[in-house]
């Protein structure tokens, strides 16, 4: 059984800031998804956010905690050694079915590692 343990999460601003200038950028329904990966061994780090277009701090904090729970869910027992991802919450992350939202996440990861 694969381990559902979270990833390592990015916690300062520098780090996301460094994403966001070399990131590859996959936008789907519900989040955007920022990738970028390396030779290195790391293991998966993962940063979520959710700016204040999405509203106020009640719905930007649903939002961030359902992207998270399905990263989650969806990066559980995958080798993802040297990949960085940042999920960044739209204004449907907190109303979307939860299954879609997986099914997104799923898709982008996808999609990034071809």
């Amino acid at each position: 059984m694969p381990a559902l343990s979270p990833p390592e999460t990015f916690k300062r601003r520098a780090e996301f800031l460094r994403m966001a200038s070399r990131g590859r950028k996959i936008a789907k329904p519900g989040f955007v998804m920022q990738f970028c990966s390396s030779e290195s061994q790391a293991p998966l780090r993962t940063g979520y956010t959710a700016t204040k277009k999405i509203g106020n701090a009640v719905a930007r904090n649903r939002a961030r905690r359902r992207l998270k729970e399905a990263a989650r869910l969806t990066l559980a027992g995958r080798d993802l050694a040297g990949v960085e991802l940042v999920l960044i919450c739209r204004q449907e992350t907190g109303r979307m079915p939860f299954e879609r939202l997986c099914g997104g996440i799923e898709a982008a990861l996808a999609e990034a590692l071809k």
